[in-house]
């Protein structure tokens, strides 16, 4: 078919319809020509922007059967397409019941009134509008069946039948032409009855008057007869009837008459009010309460410019039956956009100039009057009609019998193409039908949900629902355009060139305004209805790829926002643990800590991001399957234990630079990991497994050389899985060194979750002997409370010997843990400072200068070299002040602060800083202050080496031993307990005491995690 045949005269007969034909008089009288012609401005500029997207978008590429739902399913995606889709399917439904309402309307009340079922004569108010609901819901039941049959028989009928309908369309708006121009030669004679100002039903009565002369007498009329209780001159009459004139005005009185100035205002009316013309006189009692009103003409429903939007809006709709049928088009590409925006164009012309025609040829009080009741029954457009009312009614009632058949025969193929797509798993069932493929079971489900608009027997109440569906249908059009041009995908090339991302957000934005003016509340319910769709589809429906535009969207956003996180380094109230599992695979590339990603699940209470990683050693040529297998493994297990994130394999000549090439590499910009999560190394004792613990301590080295945070979890398989829930007991936290607030961040994270959450916390600190443990477990409290942190204190009250051997970071073990404490103590004014200080070296923009506001630095040092070849220890060189919780703990640096001569007692007592260096190698003086940097000595460094190693093994084995016995007796029936981990000496023969060290400190606990900090602050008392 051609653009005439297939697209323009389709669109032509299925914008114009019921609406124009019984609503549009109406509208007019009701919110007068100005807001008429608003209302219709906005509707049909709602409608040519979206034939604009729409023409776009059709011309992007081939657009099969299913029309609209094909579009914008293939441009926004299942989730987006299988929502409109049934929005779409559900307004094309609604429109079918629409129509049937005003086909029974037009029979009812025009055709054949005696053909009523349930009669009205003789009833007024509820009681009359109760049978006239009741003939609509009958006839309109026995209409919609017949129909259904007679498009289940066949369709190759209705459409040809589709012709006539349109014939009978277009000779009605011809009748109306005609009949306006003949009214400025010769209005027809169309006689209204008044009452005083009062509009009277024509009806039971012949003459407009009170009483005539007949025979040199004066008699009274029929009209009489209504509002007295007799004949006679002398009755009883109405005391309206009674002071008011009877008079008789013309219905019509054509377009020279300059009524069209009455009828530029609105006339807004209550449910029951009389319909009155203004300037005539009439006289009505104070308070006096309308008797006989079912002898005048009422307003049905109560009327406002909203309600006007939303019955009108349908008579736009229909602008996709050209884009329904592209399949059937000879060129589709070229015929959708020429024929639908030319058949808006005409009809936007009808619809204007018959707004502003009604308003200038029809009396307001006719026009005001739904049913035609002042004109004896006629429909209101119909006495314009010329030569005669009937073609306009016979053309109404079967332009509304066509577009009825052509809802039901598009609703049904619109769902089998939903359902035959797939992605709504309940519609599977509606995509069968009979042989040559005719939808059965879809056009079963269409007549049930048309019987429902049906039943509702109100056209002005089925109008506002369809136009929701129509709107959000129009709304999605204009935005999958929108998006498709902004983010020029490659394969956005339409022909169809005048388009614009601006018209299209102009479209969608007066889509989205009508909803909400029509009725906010259908707009509510309709959106609610494409949500449900929408998460149904994402959680249940079929996985299509379809190249849709949000991937695009999806894509563009998140490149936006990695460079926004490359800005800067995050503030510590924004902190969270992105952590980087490290997990290893067995022969058969199966994941062998499983409960590592159920750890993993239930750390991500505080979100971010999640990524799993695992070396294989070999070539990646030759190891590219087992790569492959390996990542589906840990995938499929991410998905078993819910782990939202990411996997990354990666193949290298061993595992140790695998796993060094994980830590270091993983991550994009600034959504990089700051936290390592990995399982304490089993069997590491055992000779053949020797490489295994090497490995560990090489790990731990290099996620303390690149500033992130380790938490390694010792007796992995103990540790729950997502499915238990434990339903008390602790969890407990032995703070021993300051590590930026890791160890009660963890806690708080892991009760966030359903497995930990009856858990209690307990945070156990270590005291010196002279230590007042009272005021200690006082300030920790008061520290916890500031910090939103529900947990119960003990102090534990070790001598410093013990305790010595277990950390380099001695000053940190216990000044600044107190001093930490005391930080709430600040003054108000010292804590703005602090605030702005943390804010300002967050952004690297100024140094801490204060000696008030302290800076703790973390510096791994290299010393200068010597002429003894031996191996330097690792040198950790902490610079202390009193510092509040809210410190910044830098990178570690290369230019370290290094004292040219040592300070005297006093001098030190007066610095903000003492410079205290320890070591895990074989040192000295485990717990003294060794000489500064800068004046190191080659002997100095013999010493250090020179200690006899079983000396120093010994009292670290002591000190391990002292802590487990305290940890074992206070925390033997926590479900976790959260322990400091001590870094590994430099020296790498001390590597296995190292191991030695841990395994020793933390035997007989069933579960632990070894947390060591990152070098900074992740955890604040200020909101």
């Amino acid at each position: 078919m051609g653009t005439l045949m297939g697209v323009y005269l389709p669109c032509m007969q299925n914008i114009l319809g019921v609406i124009l034909f019984l609503r549009m008089t109406w509208m007019v009288g009701i919110g007068g020509v100005i807001e008429a012609f608003i209302i219709v401005l906005m509707c049909c500029s709602t409608t040519m922007l979206t034939a604009i997207s729409m023409s776009a978008i059709a011309t992007n590429g081939v657009v099969p059967a299913g029309g609209s739902y094909y579009m914008i399913s293939r441009s926004l995606g299942p989730e987006f397409g299988g929502a409109v889709g049934i929005c779409f399917y559900l307004g094309t439904t609604y429109a079918g019941a629409m129509y049937i309402l005003g086909c029974i309307e037009i029979l009812l009340i025009y055709i054949a009134p005696q053909a009523a079922i349930f009669k009205m004569e003789g009833l007024e108010g509820p009681e009359a509008e109760a049978a006239m609901l009741n003939n609509m819901r009958v006839y309109g039941s026995l209409v919609l069946t017949f129909m259904a049959i007679v498009v289940f028989v066949g369709v190759k009928y209705v459409n040809k039948l589709a012709l006539v309908f349109l014939a009978c369309v277009i000779s009605s708006i011809l009748a109306v032409y005609a009949g306006v121009i003949k009214t400025a030669i010769e209005p027809p004679v169309f006689p209204v009855c008044m009452l005083g100002n009062r509009t009277l039903i024509w009806k039971g009565f012949d003459v407009c008057a009170k009483v005539m002369e007949r025979e040199n007498a004066t008699v009274t009329t029929k009209l009489w007869r209504l509002f007295c209780d007799s004949e006679f001159l002398n009755a009883t009459c109405d005391t309206y009837f009674t002071n008011n004139n009877v008079t008789e005005i013309q219905g019509i009185p054509g377009v020279t008459s300059g009524i069209l100035k009455e009828n530029l205002f609105g006339n807004y009316l209550e449910k029951g009010v009389i319909l009155q013309k203004n300037g005539l006189s009439s006289y009505d009692e104070p308070d006096a309460v309308p008797t006989n009103t079912n002898r005048y003409v009422v307003a049905d429903i109560t009327t406002f410019f909203t309600l006007l939007v939303g019955i009108y809006f349908p008579s736009v709709t229909g602008i996709m039956a050209g884009s329904n049928r592209s399949g059937d088009l000879r060129d589709a590409q070229k015929s959708i956009p020429i024929g639908t925006i030319l058949a808006i164009s005409t009809t936007s012309f009808i619809y204007m100039s018959s707004v502003v025609l009604f308003g200038s040829c029809i009396e307001g009080s006719v026009l005001r009057d739904k049913f035609g009741e002042a004109v004896r029954g006629n429909l209101v457009i119909g006495t314009l009609a010329w030569p005669s009312p009937w073609v306009i009614v016979f053309g109404s009632f079967f332009s509304t019998c066509g577009a009825g058949l052509q809802s039901l025969t598009g609703a049904p193929r619109l769902l089998q193409a939903i359902a035959r797509d797939g992605i709504v798993p309940f519609l599977r069932i509606f995509g069968h039908g009979k042989a040559n493929g005719e939808p059965t079971w879809a056009l079963l489900l269409t007549a049930f949900i048309c019987e429902s608009g049906i039943l509702i027997a109100s056209l002005d109440s089925v109008a506002p629902i369809l136009s929701m569906f129509f709107l959000m249908c129009y709304m999605f059009v204009n935005l999958a355009c929108a998006l498709q041009t902004l983010l020029r995908t490659p394969n956005w090339r339409p022909r169809f060139k005048f388009y614009h991302w601006a018209l299209s957000f102009l479209g969608m934005s007066l889509c989205l305004s009508l909803m909400f003016i029509c009725s906010w509340y259908y707009a509510i319910v309709a959106m609610v209805i494409a949500s449900c769709i929408y998460k149904y589809i994402e959680f249940q429906g079929a996985e299509k790829e379809w190249g849709d535009g949000i991937r695009g969207v999806s894509l563009s956003a998140a490149r936006y926002a990695l460079m926004r996180l490359e800005e800067g380094p995050p503030h510590t109230k924004n902190w969270r643990p992105q952590i980087l599992v490290l997990v290893s695979v067995d022969a058969e590339q199966n994941v062998e800590q499983p409960r590592l990603l159920s750890l993993t699940n239930q750390l991500k209470a505080g979100k971010g991001l999640t990524i799993v990683g695992t070396a294989l050693a070999g070539t990646f040529l030759d190891n590219h399957p087992q790569a492959q297998q390996a990542e589906q493994s840990v995938k499929k297990l991410m998905e078993t234990e819910k782990v939202k994130g990411f996997c990354q394999v990666v193949v290298s000549s061993n595992i140790r630079d695998g796993t060094s090439h994980l830590v270091q590499a993983s991550g994009l910009g600034g959504l990089q990991h700051n936290t390592v999560l990995v399982s304490w190394p089993r069997n590491w004792k055992q000779a053949e497994d020797h490489q295994l613990w090497r490995n560990f301590i090489e790990l731990v080295r290099e996620t303390t050389a690149a500033s992130k945070a380790l938490l390694v979890a010792k007796n992995i398989s103990a540790f729950p899985s997502n499915g238990e829930r434990f339903t008390e007991g602790h969890i407990d936290v032995w703070w021993i060194v300051h590590d930026g607030g890791m160890l009660m961040l963890l806690p708080f994270l892991l009760r966030q979750h359903k497995v930990w959450r009856k858990c209690k916390m307990r945070i156990f600190t270590v005291a010196q002997m002279d230590d007042n443990s009272i005021q200690m477990k006082k300030d920790l409290t008061t520290f916890l409370y500031h910090l939103r942190i529900d947990a119960q204190v003990e102090v534990v009250e070790m001598q410093d010997s013990d305790i010595s051997a277990y950390t380099y970071e001695k000053t940190l073990m216990m000044e600044q843990r107190s001093q930490i404490l005391k930080q709430i103590n600040l003054t108000k004014t010292e804590r703005e400072r602090e605030i702005q200080s943390i804010t300002d070296s967050s952004r690297g923009s100024i140094r801490r200068k204060n000696p008030a506001a302290v800076t703790t630095q973390l510096s791994v040092t290299e010393e200068p070299a010597a002429s003894s070849k031996e191996e330097k220890p690792e040198e950790e060189c902490v610079t202390v002040s009193p510092p509040p919780q809210e410190q910044l703990i830098h990178d570690k640096s290369t230019n370290p602060p290094t004292p040219a001569t040592p300070q005297s007692p006093a001098a030190e007592a007066e610095t903000p800083s003492t410079v205290v260096q320890m070591t895990w190698t074989e040192t000295k003086c485990d717990g003294e202050q060794a000489k500064p940097l800068g004046i190191t000595t080659n002997e100095a460094i013999k010493d250090l080496f020179n200690m006899k190693p079983n000396q120093s093994n010994v009292r670290r084995m002591h000190t391990a031993l002292r802590l487990n016995g305290e940890i074992v007796k206070k925390s033997q029936e926590a479900k976790l307990v959260l322990l400091n981990m001590p870094g590994p000496p430099r020296n790498r023969t001390g590597d296995e005491n190292y191991m030695e060290f841990l395994e020793v400190l933390t035997e007989g606990i069933n579960r632990v995690l070894l947390v060591r900090g990152g070098g900074r602050e992740v955890i604040t008392i200020y909101s």
